[in-house]
C-alpha cells in the first residue's frame, strides 16, 4: 500500500509539474525579445511558483499548506532555481538554442526538485 500512495505522489507530482514547467517555460518564452535568458527564466519561475506550490500541498502531496511547509517549499525552490539558472547558462554556453535551452535544464531539475520538495513538504 505504501508503495502505491508513494507511485501516486509521483504521478501527481508529473502532472502538476507538467503545468508549472508550461506556464513557466511559456512565460521565458515570451519574455526573450525584452529580457536576457536568466531574467526571463526568473520571472517565468516566479510566477509558475504560485500556482505550483497550492497545486503541489493540496493535491500532489494532499497536505494542508503552512507557513513552515511554504517556507521550506520556497527554500526548495530557491535552490532549483539557483540550478535552473546554473544550467540554463551551461546548455546556452555549450551552444544550444535559447529557445530550446530550458529542456535539457528541466530534464535535470525537475527530478531533483522533486525530491527537495517532497523533502520539505512531507515532514
Amino acid at each position: 500500500m505504501k508503495h502505491s500512495k508513494g507511485l501516486g505522489e509521483i504521478i501527481r507530482f508529473g502532472i502538476v509539474g507538467v503545468i508549472a514547467t508550461g506556464i513557466q517555460y511559456g512565460i521565458y518564452y515570451l519574455l526573450l525579445g525584452q529580457l536576457n535568458e536568466t531574467a526571463a527564466n526568473t520571472v517565468g519561475y516566479l510566477v509558475s511558483f504560485v500556482c505550483n506550490f497550492i497545486m503541489t500541498t493540496y493535491f500532489t502531496f494532499q497536505v494542508k499548506p503552512n507557513r513552515k511547509k511554504a517556507g521550506g517549499f520556497a527554500l526548495s525552490h530557491l535552490v532549483n532555481l539557483i540550478l535552473q539558472n546554473i544550467f540554463l547558462n551551461l546548455f546556452l554556453w555549450l551552444g544550444v538554442a535559447k529557445e530550446w535551452a530550458p529542456l535539457p535544464m528541466f530534464a535535470i531539475c525537475v527530478p531533483i526538485n522533486f525530491l527537495l520538495v517532497r523533502f520539505f513538504v512531507k515532514r
